[in-house]
């Protein structure tokens, strides 16, 4: 009986092995990953594509690397053009190339992010600030972001990262420099607000003065057309209806008056 027991935890121990044995001889790489074979602290060349790989057990571990896109949020300062600080947090989209994910691990660790990755965003973004003044860095975003994939992917394809999307977040600047801001678009809307009142101004002005004109046309029109219209035969006309039927008196050098009529009768 107590060689039976011995015999059952013999075996039990061996199943357990080779369970583990077992396990260990495999590996599963999951989806959008790469794994870097590790052979007693040596990184060996190439990588595994997702699935299951087998691996000689305890001698080799296998590094799981992201090959998706990975999103990073970066903090960073940088001195615009006109030497104006300018706090600015950044959305950095990226990814590993596979192919190169074991000479990434190999040279650089998988801490790739903080070594590489954050310093060369702080090293670009410093010099593409320093080509705009503050104010234009906040209405060129834009171009700021495609300059900072641009410089990026410069410097950091060869190692084999490569960035897809800059977002600027948030430019933040200084408290005097914001005041500046809002009193010179203060300063803009008033003169606008001056600039559109003298305008109106011209405008009424103008159409008074085209009121006027066209006024006075029209009566020139009317007076040449009433001119032209008094022929003598009109004004003969006129005469006559305006005609009481008595003839015009005359005054005699005695002061006598005479009635025209009464002499054409005589």
């Amino acid at each position: 009986m107590e060689k039976l027991i011995k015999r059952v935890i013999v075996i039990g121990v061996i199943v357990i092995a080779a369970i583990v044995l077992l396990f260990n001889c495999f590996t599963i790489v999951s989806p959008g990953h790469t794994g870097v074979v590790v052979t007693m602290g040596s990184v060996q060349e190439g990588v595994l594509s997702e699935g299951i790989h087998f691996k000689a057990p305890f001698v080799q571990s296998v590094e799981d690397i992201d090959n998706r896109i990975q999103k990073l949020e970066v903090n960073t300062e940088a001195f615009s053009k006109d030497l104006q600080s300018v706090s600015t947090v950044l959305a950095i989209n990226y990814r590993v190339d596979s192919a190169k994910s074991y000479s990434i691990f190999k040279n650089i660790g998988a801490d790739y992010e903080n070594v590489l990755v954050v310093p060369a965003v702080n090293e670009v973004l410093k010099a593409i600030v320093s080509e705009y003044t503050a104010e234009q860095s906040v209405t060129n975003r834009t171009l700021i972001s495609e300059g900072l994939v641009t410089g990026l992917n410069e410097k950091l394809n060869e190692i084999g990262l490569y960035i897809t999307d800059v977002n600027i977040v948030d430019f933040d600047f200084s408290d005097a420099f914001i005041n500046a801001i809002e009193e010179k678009q203060v300063a803009q809307q008033q003169l606008l607000k001056a600039e559109t009142e003298k305008q109106t101004a011209i405008t009424n002005a103008q159409a008074a003065a085209e009121s006027v004109k066209i006024k006075a046309q029209g009566d020139a029109e009317a007076n040449k057309l009433l001119n032209d219209s008094l022929t003598d035969k009109v004004i003969k006309n006129k005469e006559i209806e305006k005609w009481n039927g008595q003839l015009p008196k005359v005054s005699t050098d005695g002061g006598t008056i005479v009635d025209i009529g009464d002499i054409d009768s005589k």
